[in-house]
C-alpha cells in the first residue's frame, strides 16, 4: 500500500555499492577506473580542442562532434567522484541532496546525449539525401537552436520528478544499488506515493530515447535508400563512410542501455557484480568510446590530431 509523501526534508545519507565481493581487490580496480576517467576526460577535450583551434572544422558536422563530446566529459565528470572515490577508500555515503543532483546530470545528460545523437543523423541524411541545400539547412542559427531544444528537452522536462525525490519519505535499508545515483534506484526505496514519478520516467524514456532511436533508424533507411540510387559503387562507400562514425556511436550508446535494461528486467538471480559493471558500462563506455572512434575514423578529426601531436613533439 501507498504511504502519501512525507513532505518534511530528508537529511538522510545513502550507500552506494561498489563491487560487492572484491573489497579487497578495490586498489587494483581503482588502476584501470582511474585510466578510463583519464582518458575520457583527455579524449573529449582534446576532440573539443582540436574543433575550437581548427577554423576548417567550423562545420554542422563538426558543431555536433563538438555536442557530442561536451556531453561526454560531463557524463565523466559527473560520476568520476563516487566511483573513484569508493574505489579510492574516500567513502562510500552521499548525502540525499547531492544524489539528486547527481541523478539530475546523469539522466540528463543521458537524454542529451540520444538528442544530440538524433541531430548528428539528422545532419548526415541532410549531407547525403540534399547536399545542394545543406548549407542553407544547417545554418549556424539553426544549428544554435538545434543545441538549445536539445539542453531544454534533455533538462527541462526531467525537472519534475527529480525535485520530488526531494521530499519522498525513504524507509526502506539507504543502500543503492550503482557506485552512483539513479532515479529507478531512489524509487526503489521510497514509501511514498511514487506513481507519478513512474509513469512520467517511462513516458519520458518512450518520448526520448525510444522516439529518437526509432528517428535515426528512419534517417538510415532513407540514407540508404538514396545512397542505392546512385550509380557508381564508389560514390556509393564515400557516401556511405561519411556515416561510420556516426552509425559506431549509435550503437556504442544504445547497446549499453538495452544490456542494462535486460539485466534489470531478466537478470536478477545474477550477481549484484553484474549488474554494477552493466551499470559501470552504461556510463563509462560512450564518454570512452566517442573520442577514439572520431579520431580514428574520422578523416579530418585524426589528421588534425596528428599534426597537433607532431607540433607538439617538435617544440619538445
Amino acid at each position: 500500500m501507498s504511504v502519501r509523501p512525507d513532505f518534511k526534508v530528508s537529511n538522510s545519507t545513502f550507500l552506494l555499492t561498489g563491487f560487492p565481493g572484491l573489497e579487497r581487490d578495490y586498489p587494483w580496480l581503482s588502476i584501470p577506473f582511474s585510466c578510463i576517467y583519464a582518458m575520457i576526460i583527455s579524449g573529449n577535450c582534446l576532440v573539443l580542442h582540436v574543433i575550437w583551434t581548427e577554423p576548417s572544422l567550423h562545420q554542422p558536422m563538426f558543431y555536433f562532434l563538438a555536442m557530442l563530446a561536451l556531453t561526454d566529459l560531463c557524463m565523466g565528470l559527473s560520476t568520476v567522484h563516487t566511483v573513484l572515490g569508493i574505489l579510492w577508500g574516500l567513502g562510500q555515503e552521499i548525502d540525499l541532496d547531492a544524489c539528486i543532483a547527481q541523478t539530475f546530470f546523469v539522466h540528463g545528460l543521458s537524454c542529451m546525449e540520444s538528442g544530440v545523437l538524433l541531430a548528428m543523423a539528422f545532419d548526415r541524411f541532410t549531407a547525403i539525401c540534399n547536399p545542394l541545400r545543406y548549407t542553407s539547412i544547417l545554418t549556424n542559427t539553426r544549428i544554435i537552436n538545434i543545441g538549445v531544444a536539445i539542453l531544454g528537452r534533455s533538462f527541462l522536462f526531467i525537472t519534475a520528478p527529480i525535485v520530488r525525490l526531494k521530499f519522498f519519505h525513504y524507509c526502506r535499508p539507504h543502500i543503492l544499488s550503482h557506485s552512483f545515483c539513479l532515479h529507478q534506484d531512489l524509487l526503489r526505496l521510497a514509501c511514498s506515493d511514487i506513481r507519478f514519478n513512474s509513469f512520467y520516467a517511462l513516458a519520458l524514456v518512450i518520448c526520448t530515447l525510444f522516439l529518437d532511436s526509432v528517428l535515426i533508424l528512419i534517417s538510415y533507411i532513407l540514407i540508404l535508400r538514396s545512397v542505392l540510387a546512385i550509380a557508381s559503387q564508389e560514390e556509393r562507400l564515400k557516401s556511405l563512410q561519411t556515416c561510420v562514425s556516426h552509425t559506431c556511436a549509435v550503437l556504442v550508446f544504445y547497446i549499453p542501455i538495452i544490456g542494462l535494461t535486460m539485466v534489470h528486467r531478466f537478470g536478477k538471480h545474477l550477481s549484484p557484480v553484474v549488474h554494477v559493471l552493466m551499470g559501470n558500462i552504461y556510463i563509462l563506455f560512450p564518454p570512452l568510446m566517442n573520442p577514439i572512434i572520431y579520431s580514428v575514423k574520422t578523416q579530418q578529426i585524426r589528421s588534425r590530431i596528428q599534426r597537433w601531436f607532431t607540433k607538439q613533439s617538435t617544440r619538445g
